[in-house]
Order: C-alpha cells, then sequence, then structure tokens
C-alpha cells in the first residue's frame, strides 16, 4: 500500500488530486484478494420496555440529538439496530471472487442466527483465508458502519478481535478496508449515496428485493423469516461487488458466475 503512504503524507491542499489517483489504483488490486461485506441488524431487545430503566435513560441521552423532539425514546427504539450498544447482528453475508484462467465466479456465503456464532464464524473465516496482507475487506460505508458495528460487538461478547478489524495504533494507510462509498465520494465527505442509488445510476441490477433495512427488524421479530433477511443481505454483498467492478470498468457479473454456497 505504498501510494497510500505517499498519499497521507500529503497535504490536504492536494487532497482530492490524490483520491482520484486512489480510484484509479484499485484497478492493481486483485479481486480475489478481495472480501466483500455486509451485515443486517436489529434492536437486541424487541420491544422498549423490554429494557430496564438505567438502559432506557441511556438510550433517551444517546438518542438525544437525532430525537430532537420529534420523537419519543420509546417511539425512536424502532431504530436501535443501527447502534452497537443497543443492537445486534442477525446476518452477515460475505463474497469473493475466484479466477481461474478465463472463468470468474463470486462466491456467496452467509453466517446468521446466534450472534456470538455469527462474529465467531466471521473471525474463523479472516483468520484461516482471509489474514494475509494483501487480504482487503470491502462494503459500501463499510468504514462508518459494518466494520465498526462487527468490532464493538465483538468486544460486549468478549470475542478476541481480528487483526483485519483491529484499527488501533494503525497508520491510515495500513487499514485493509475499502469502501464504495468512499470511492464515490471523490474527497467530498459531505456526500452519501445510498447503494440502491449509486446501483441505478450505474447502470447495475438492483440489489433490493422486497424489503429494506427499516423492515428488517418486523421481519426478524414479526414475521420471523431469517431467510428473507439473508437474501436482502446477500443481494447487497452482490450489489456492492458489481459497484467495485463497475468503478474499475470491468463486465459486470452474470447471474451464472454468482454462486450461492
Amino acid at each position: 500500500m505504498q501510494w497510500l503512504h505517499f498519499f497521507c503524507r500529503r497535504p490536504f491542499g492536494i487532497f482530492l488530486t490524490f483520491i482520484v489517483k486512489i480510484n484509479a489504483m484499485i484497478q492493481k488490486i486483485p479481486l480475489a484478494n478481495i472480501l466483500f461485506l455486509d451485515i443486517e441488524t436489529v434492536p437486541e431487545e424487541e420491544h422498549y420496555q423490554n429494557l430496564d430503566d438505567e438502559f432506557k435513560s441511556l438510550w433517551e441521552q444517546k438518542t438525544q440529538y437525532q430525537r430532537r423532539d420529534e420523537f419519543t425514546p420509546e417511539g425512536f427504539y424502532e431504530r436501535a439496530g443501527i447502534w452497537a450498544e443497543f443492537g445486534k447482528i442477525v446476518c452477515m453475508s460475505v463474497g469473493y471472487f475466484t479466477l481461474k484462467g478465463d472463468i470468474r465466479h463470486f462466491r456467496v456465503t452467509s453466517f446468521f442466527g446466534d450472534e456470538v456464532q455469527i462474529l465467531k464464524d466471521f473471525s474463523n473465516l479472516l483468520s484461516n483465508h482471509f489474514s494475509g496482507p494483501q487480504h482487503l475487506l470491502c462494503g459500501h460505508n463499510a468504514k462508518e458502519f459494518d466494520i465498526p458495528f462487527i468490532a464493538r460487538r465483538m468486544i460486549i461478547h468478549q470475542i478476541p478481535i481480528p487483526d483485519k478489524l483491529n484499527l488501533f495504533g494503525k497508520k491510515p494507510w495500513e487499514i485493509p478496508h475499502l469502501d464504495t462509498l468512499e470511492l464515490w465520494k471523490f474527497g467530498d465527505y459531505k456526500h452519501f449515496t445510498s447503494l440502491k442509488l449509486l446501483t441505478k445510476i450505474l447502470g447495475i441490477p438492483s440489489s433490493k428485493g422486497d424489503i429494506d433495512g427499516s423492515q428488517v427488524g418486523h421481519v426478524y421479530y414479526v414475521e420471523k423469516d431469517i431467510d428473507r433477511i439473508v437474501t436482502y443481505c446477500e443481494k447487497d454483498v452482490v450489489a456492492t461487488a458489481q459497484v467495485f467492478l463497475r468503478l474499475r470498468r470491468e463486465d459486470l457479473l452474470d447471474d451464472d458466475e454468482i454462486l450461492h454456497i
């Protein structure tokens, strides 16, 4: 990652120039070295009333800015899944490329159910198959959401944090993470583009099925349909890989190149 080291030592005034160069550099990353990922989260407790009094008070304090005067703490609780302190992971999907000559496949698999087991399975995957210095993790808005959420939940459950997630003491050019949202921003930190919008404007088949992120809690707790959530999560992983290919100006994946395992 010498190119990133070079970039981080330069003055902020030419920041955008080097962001453009970073985007160009993604052409040189071997696809097989990247693990694409996405998580789906829900409130850790199904109902606000299930929280003890101290957690209710902490929830009120934690969300005061986001709620303002528009929502009560109880009315806002359906969004608790976006905070690692009040939410939990119910599904994690990952995908990676395999390349043999002219044959390209994208393998997708999911961990779901008990959160502790999800985190342990993901940690084992990283340790056994994606622990090398050449390996990278990639998601859409993963640097801001997925990766910190995973690491925090590992700490809560006292699961050792894999090196790929442990960023303490690492310099920016040593962090093995890619983010399609960041690559699309080109240095504009005020700009947010959803994965759904990005796939639309880039001409990528929609990643979304019959639900969206705001409905995952209802599907999990009320409908108890984890398979529906897994399908939704895996489509996001495929969509992220498709966006990455589009950013490299490469052919999109055909359906017969995508293997669900």
